[in-house]
């Protein structure tokens, strides 16, 4: 039993290294897109974070702010970093991902401002 935990976590280990390496140097357009979007998900886990971490310290006008401003961001996210045409959608995943850096750097200076002079809800 435990040869095969030990064999089975070698293998998730080897192919994490083999996805790893294949973002060090892209081999075509499919390996590029492939690392651009786990780029995209790490940041957007982290925005995610940041945004549930800066509602908990808000009271309830501060949490309604942040949701506009959220929604904002979003839509403005999408009509600078994607488009649709007939039947086919063009999302800029360098684009998305350096908004949503930046999105949530702005929502983790917020949790910094609220947890050392207190929330200002007119900044979110």
């Amino acid at each position: 039993m435990k040869k095969k935990l030990i064999i089975a976590l070698l293998l998730c280990s080897a192919s994490q290294a083999l996805a790893n390496s294949a973002c060090d140097k892209p081999m075509n357009d499919f390996d590029g897109l492939y690392c651009l979007n786990k780029v995209y998900q790490e940041a957007d886990n982290e925005l995610n974070a940041n945004y549930k971490k800066l509602s908990e310290k808000l009271d309830s006008e501060g949490k309604k702010a942040l949701k506009t401003g959220q929604l904002a961001w979003m839509k403005e996210r999408n009509a600078t970093c994607s488009r649709h045409e007939s039947n086919e959608f063009f999302v800029n995943l360098d684009c998305a991902t350096s908004s949503t850096v930046k999105r949530s750097q702005f929502l983790q200076d917020r949790l910094r401002e609220c947890i050392s002079s207190g929330c200002q809800n007119s900044k979110l």
